[in-house]
């Protein structure tokens, strides 16, 4: 028995690159998406939506998830859902029907003032930059 403790004591931890090449093999397409995701944001020098706090002003970016038309107050609103691989954040354009590009699978790049809503991080009308198509 003792022999056992010993011999695990005695094996490296931590991995190499046959441990990420295994990882990697046993993740769904959508882990190693939202992998992806978390680097291009950190690549960019975004913040991560699961870091953004209520009130502060940021710059995220993403793959836009869905886009809904939906009227608030009488007036209406595109909203779309963008994905950073660490959570979703509602960004929501008071006033338009549409914006050409704003579509789903579109990459951008989003900065303004977070809010929470319902427990959801929402950008109300962000400056926004739409990725090259073929870049996401």
């Amino acid at each position: 028995m003792t022999g056992a403790i010993r011999e695990e004591q005695a094996r490296p931890s931590g991995g190499g690159r046959f441990k990420r090449f295994l990882e990697r093999l046993s993740s769904s397409e959508e882990d190693l998406h939202s992998e992806e995701l978390r680097q291009e944001a950190d690549e960019k020098g975004c913040t991560r939506i699961a870091a953004c706090a209520d009130r502060q002003v940021v710059r995220v970016t993403g793959t836009l998830r869905t886009v809904t038309l939906r009227p608030r107050a009488g007036v209406p609103t595109l909203e779309a859902e963008l994905f950073d691989g660490s959570a979703a954040l509602d960004v929501v354009w008071l006033g338009r029907r549409a914006i050409v590009g704003i579509e789903p699978g579109r990459s951008l790049i989003a900065w303004g003032r977070v809010s929470i809503h319902h427990g959801r991080p929402v950008m109300f009308n962000p400056k926004y930059e739409l990725r090259p198509l073929g870049q996401e």
